[in-house]
């Protein structure tokens, strides 16, 4: 998201290059089109057909084993053919990792069921939901106009907003389902056992983010009814402050969808053996498929059924890889042994990877941009018919969040109390680090039918959820902030229906080209944290003084986001770059693999083990948790000195509806009377129809 000599340190710019065995061949044609694409998976599921019986009742291959000195309490392992027992030579890493691969018959069809329910949600609100609510329209229009004034501005409003008439619960599971996504789920689990628990702190960041979220941002947003926030900025700095903001969001997620999109698909690699490319293009246009058709409301109860399948996968392979080793008391005693039960350090360096500070400050300021106050979260919690709706939303989505990551974080605790004697990262067993998750699914869950095939979707699920809930958002952003302003009548009905799929489908497809590019950029969080803070540290830093500095102007803010975009993507790129090229070197934890049962490349072992050491720390040491927060802070600094050049902005001018209500104090006293939210937005409408008309 380059190989190096070290497969371990997060961060050093591990390659993702497909494991042994891969047809290259085959990666090569499937691109051309997506019909070849559908037609090899199908030809790989009639052969897991032909040869689901052997599979099923043969016995797969332990990646762990005891050691040559017996241990109390070994690992249980399942046992080997016959045929294999009885060699003497050990199997080599391409050999398990092929035997590894037998995703069965039933696998094959939860994963298919779980794609089949998403086009068909995706169906139904696309064509018989909306087909119904015209002929409940037809029906007003024979009494009148209330049909008509009723079918005005509904295009957008239903596609992008769900008609401002979603439910809490469903809209709490799609905000957990969209950031939670395999990203979250696979690189959680891997930080956690190449590193410890140290980012598993995170977990206090999310309560923290979500009340400063509660208090501080969502009056003002869910009281404007707005659909895309980027319209507040207009409202609040000018038209230039939103065209920049609709820009760094474009970009920032253009940027991150395409590793959203490789995550899964190395995990469907590891498991099948099946190509990245063979896969990423079914799941594409799938989603792409019902996000064009059925808009937010076909994204938000797709979103739900993977939540369930996201939960359910999780927690089976923490349940039974719990039972395997032994039981909970087991599993903290080998991580306490290898020291994976750890903390930040306490530090005031910024170059420490995970310090304290960095930890609770900066990935407060980071879950607070990424997690509540963006386009994405902004535009669920507009969804939902009131404010007060809105603050039980946040509630439920920050409690499913917080237990979520808690599962993810434990599954990694899991990993190292299976692999604490044969690291399958320096055996090369995992082509990648964040293949980890998947090949311990396959050792937990692999003798068990359809349970593979649960996790696999799980990971899509996450993929699926958080690619429709970008598609949808960039939607938004360059059809009310880009085109609209552009235009010089407005869009109507029949144009603005055609745009808005017309961008999911182009940007859904721009997606797969940029996933060659992921795959050789490296390891996958801090990968997504430092591309996705080039645009979301700049966005905070308007956010923040927007809601929280009235007296601040836009060409000021214009300047400081500007500074703040430039510095964070210098120290980004030279980062990347110096992690590609194995200039980055962060003291890791140790691994041990004297407990291998199976041949690998000792010479290679050695040395990742033995011979590495960290590199001296510079500027583009700095911890990725604070990329967020110094393009925040930049962007603050900024845009407070420009204020000396430019001046100040005049508060007797300034609308309290823009400012978070615990900073109207300082306003100028006015006559400010809370009204009906809906009222409002009601006459908001009539009023930009009357303009039109």
């Amino acid at each position: 998201m380059s190989t190096t000599a070290d497969p371990v340190a997060l961060g050093v710019g591990l390659g993702a290059s497909a494991p042994p065995g891969a047809d290259e061949a085959v990666v090569a044609k499937t691109s051309t089109t997506v019909a070849n694409v559908i037609a090899k998976t199908v030809a790989v599921i009639s052969n897991a057909v032909s040869t689901g019986a052997t599979s099923s009742s043969t016995p797969t291959y332990s990646t762990t084993t005891t050691s040559s000195t017996p241990t109390p309490t070994p690992t249980p392992i399942q046992s080997l053919p016959p045929s294999l027992e009885d060699a003497e030579q050990k199997l080599s890493v391409k050999d398990l990792s092929q035997a590894l691969q037998h995703f069965g018959i039933v696998d094959y069809l939860v994963f298919i069921a779980m794609l089949a329910v998403c086009a068909v949600i995706g169906f139904y609100f696309g064509f018989i939901e909306k087909k119904q609510k015209k002929q409940k329209l037809a029906k007003k229009d024979g009494g009148g106009a209330a049909g008509v004034e009723e079918r005005r501005g509904s295009e957008a409003l239903d596609y992008l907003v769900g008609g401002r008439q979603m439910k809490v619960f469903p809209v709490a599971l799609s905000l957990v389902a969209s950031f939670v996504s395999g990203i979250s789920l696979l690189g959680t689990s891997t930080e956690i056992y190449v590193y410890g628990t140290q980012y598993a702190f995170i977990l206090v960041t999310l309560a923290i983010s979500g009340a400063i979220s509660w208090y501080i941002f969502l009056p003002v947003f869910c009281n404007l009814q707005l659909t895309s926030t980027y319209e507040y900025f207009q409202l609040r700095y000018g038209a230039g402050i939103r065209n920049l903001g609709s820009v760094l969001f474009i970009v920032g997620t253009m940027l991150w969808l395409p590793v959203a999109l490789y995550v899964p698909a190395i995990t469907y690699n590891q498991v099948t053996g099946t190509g990245i490319h063979v896969i990423t293009p079914i799941v594409c246009t799938i989603c792409t498929f019902y996000t064009c058709v059925g808009g937010l409301k076909a994204v938000i109860w797709t979103d739900v059924i993977q939540s369930f399948v996201m939960f359910g996968s999780i927690l089976a392979v923490c349940i039974k890889g719990t039972f395997d080793v032994g039981g909970l008391g087991v599993v903290l005693q080998r991580n306490e042994e290898g020291g994976r039960l750890n903390s930040p350090k306490l530090t005031w360096d910024p170059t420490v990877r995970l310090s304290m500070l960095s930890v609770i400050l900066g990935g407060t300021l980071h879950k607070i941009q990424s997690s509540d106050v963006n386009q994405v979260s902004i535009q669920r919690f507009l969804s939902l018919p009131s404010y007060q709706h809105a603050k039980r939303c946040m509630l439920i989505f920050t409690l499913l969040l917080l237990f979520l990551l808690s599962c993810c974080s434990y599954m990694g605790l899991v990993s190292y109390a299976v692999y604490h004697d044969c690291d399958p990262i320096s055996t090369k067993l995992a082509a990648a680090v964040d293949q980890l998750p998947s090949l311990l699914m396959m050792r937990t869950l692999g003798s068990l039918p359809g349970l593979p095939g649960l996790f696999v979707s799980g990971v899509f699920s996450a993929a699926l959820s958080s690619l429709s809930t970008g598609l949808n958002s960039l939607a938004c952003v360059i059809t009310q902030d880009i085109l609209r302003p552009l235009l010089k009548k407005p869009m109507t009905e029949r144009q603005t229906a055609f745009w808005l799929r017309a961008i999911v489908v182009v940007c859904g497809f721009s997606c797969l080209g940029m996933v060659n590019i992921v795959e050789k950029l490296g390891q996958v969080v801090p990968l997504a944290t430092s591309t996705a803070a080039v645009s979301m540290g700049p966005l905070l830093g308007i956010y923040c003084m927007g809601v929280g500095l009235p007296w601040v102007k836009g060409k000021s803010v214009l300047l400081g986001s500007l500074v703040s975009f430039l510095v964070l993507s210098w120290i980004c790129v030279k980062a990347q770059l110096a992690q590609m090229d194995g200039e980055i070197r962060y003291p890791k934890l140790p691994v041990s693999v004297d407990g291998c049962d199976y041949a690998f490349d000792n010479q290679t072992v050695h040395e990742t083990i033995h011979g590495y050491r960290p590199s001296e720390r510079n500027l583009y040491h700095l911890s990725f948790l604070w990329y967020t927060a110094l393009g925040g802070v930049i962007c603050t600094i900024v845009s407070l000195l420009a204020g000396f050049i430019f001046g100040w902005e005049d508060l007797n001018k300034m609308d309290p509806a823009l400012i978070t209500p615990c900073m109207r104090r300082f306003l100028p006293k006015k006559n400010y009377q809370a009204v009906n939210m809906q009222d409002l937005f009601k006459r908001k409408i009539e009023t930009e129809n009357y303009s039109a008309s």
